[in-house]
């Protein structure tokens, strides 16, 4: 019964903290809880909680690190868009800028370089998205 309670005393501070640590050891509780249910003695009890704690530190805690700070892959909105080829639909110039056909979409366009023209049916990439417009080149 003691553990069971170890183990609730432990998941409050997971969910206060959300330390993955505490939810670790409230495992760990519940194992402990589990060997006194089949009779195991205190030792084992002890035993069981420490053995199964820290080897779920040791394996989940480095493997929940690296998710961490992994960047997300799914790229969404515009930063979805950074990177793709276009369909220039209207020409591009220095001064006016133009139009594109991006993802299925009209957008309006500038190039990147001041200089650059290009002119309908050429293929451009998008560098960035400054607002509503699509910077190219």
């Amino acid at each position: 019964m003691w553990w069971l309670i170890a183990a609730v005393g432990l998941g409050i501070p997971l969910v206060m903290t959300a330390m993955p640590e505490f939810g670790m050891f409230a495992v760990g509780a519940v194992a402990g809880a589990v060997t006194a249910a089949l009779g195991g003695g205190t030792v084992l009890q002890i035993l069981v909680f420490a053995v199964v704690s820290v080897a779920l530190i040791a394996v989940v805690r480095p493997v929940a690190n690296r998710h961490r700070s992994q960047s997300p892959r799914l790229a969404s909105g515009i930063d979805a868009l950074k990177g793709r080829t276009a369909t220039v639909v209207e020409r591009i110039d220095g001064g006016a800028g133009g139009r594109i056909k991006l993802a299925g979409e009209i957008w309006s366009a500038r190039a990147l370089e001041t200089g650059r023209v290009y002119e309908p049916g050429q293929e451009v990439d998008v560098v960035e998205i400054d607002g509503a417009t699509a910077v190219v080149i």
